[in-house]
């Protein structure tokens, strides 16, 4: 009896686990559902496809002949390495965007990328052509409106997240104390005489 009574708390506390993580796939208080933040990526994916004719007519080879620091060369390459990874990283990360890892990844590859676009544009209006350095900075500054979106979304999932694992821990933590608060069963208990 006392086996079955301890198997039957255990089973009702694993249910109300598994009950408790389900809204985790519902709509979340702030949460904006995946098929909007999937938009919002797959538009950060075509900026980020939109920057790299951009920087394609980069001519850091003709800075250097004109005093530019080797470091633009290494930037623009940079560049377009990390705009690649990012139209990739948000077209993959729209397909499931509740990815917190994933979705951070890209964040901070969205940072850097601004950073490095700021200095390249920079040198295009001292080195290069000043209408070029205006195309770049406008075509940076576009996606500002969907870089506050995905920051908000991704401060909201992981709120969402730390609320899941707390409660987690509370109902595993409750089902620990139901079992052992009861009685172990004995040996003999299960049998008849």
């Amino acid at each position: 009896m006392n086996c079955a009574l301890r198997g039957l708390t255990l089973w009702a506390c694993a249910a109300a686990l598994y009950g408790q993580a389900q809204p985790a796939q519902q709509q979340a208080a702030g949460l904006e559902p995946d098929w909007d933040i999937g938009v919002i990526l797959q538009e950060m994916s075509a900026h980020a496809g939109r920057l790299l004719p951009v920087l394609d007519q980069i001519d850091v080879k003709a800075w250097l002949q004109k005093g530019a620091s080797e470091t633009y060369a290494a930037q623009l390459q940079s560049s377009k390495d990390q705009a690649k990874a990012f139209a990739d990283g948000a077209r993959d990360l729209a397909r499931n965007p509740e990815r917190l890892s994933a979705s951070l990844e890209l964040f901070f590859r969205i940072q850097g990328l601004e950073t490095m676009l700021g200095s390249l544009e920079d040198g295009t209006r001292k080195y290069q052509d000043p209408a070029l350095a205006q195309t770049l900075a406008s075509l940076a500054a576009e996606n500002g409106a969907n870089r506050g979106r995905f920051q908000q979304y991704i401060v909201n999932l992981a709120a969402e997240r730390e609320q899941q694992f707390q409660v987690m821990d509370r109902e595993a933590q409750r089902c620990r104390g139901i079992l052992t608060v009861q009685p172990a069963a004995s040996p003999n208990s299960g049998r008849k005489k």
